[in-house]
């Protein structure tokens, strides 16, 4: 199974790029890991929001395949714990899932087009993060979900 980090958005914070590309290879050592960032549309800036999300998501759904198991961040999305989290991510692997894709929205989340086609709606927190933020928690997290998964000591019970 291979994992793909994607988020909507300019990559140009670097307060958290070393964070993300050390988890990101941590990770890599349990399962192929690659980032997918998606730049925003032309003119982002002057577009209501609701058609600044409905560009963005024909950008996201144009880019998925079929057999793609999508994994939506949203602030409405279910919580897990790091336990649940290795668990979901091993249950994607024993049902031999070829591409897990966990996906950031842009700065006003996601349209519902890809809310539907997702998989699963994951929160990660009821608070708000950055986009670099909410990258680096996120491939902290599935690195940490690996440890577990593993029984190494990186996670702390």
């Amino acid at each position: 199974m291979k994992i793909q980090f994607w988020s909507v958005g300019k990559d140009t914070d670097n307060y958290a790029a070393a964070g993300i590309k050390n988890f990101s290879k941590r990770a890599a050592n349990y399962y192929p890991v690659s980032w997918n960032v998606i730049p925003p549309p032309k003119h982002a800036g002057q577009m209501e929001a609701r058609d600044l999300k409905k560009k963005e998501a024909d950008t996201i759904l144009k880019s998925l395949h079929a057999d793609d198991f999508l994994v939506a961040l949203d602030e409405n999305g279910k919580s897990m714990d790091s336990k649940k989290l290795a668990a979901f991510i091993q249950a994607r692997a024993n049902e031999s899932v070829k591409q897990l894709v966990f996906l950031i929205g842009g700065a006003y989340g996601l349209d519902q087009s890809v809310l539907q086609r997702a998989n699963f709606v994951w929160s990660l927190s009821e608070l708000t993060f950055p986009h670099q933020l909410a990258r680096l928690i996120l491939c902290e997290q599935v690195y940490r979900a690996c440890t577990i998964l593993r029984n190494e000591k990186y996670h702390h019970s």
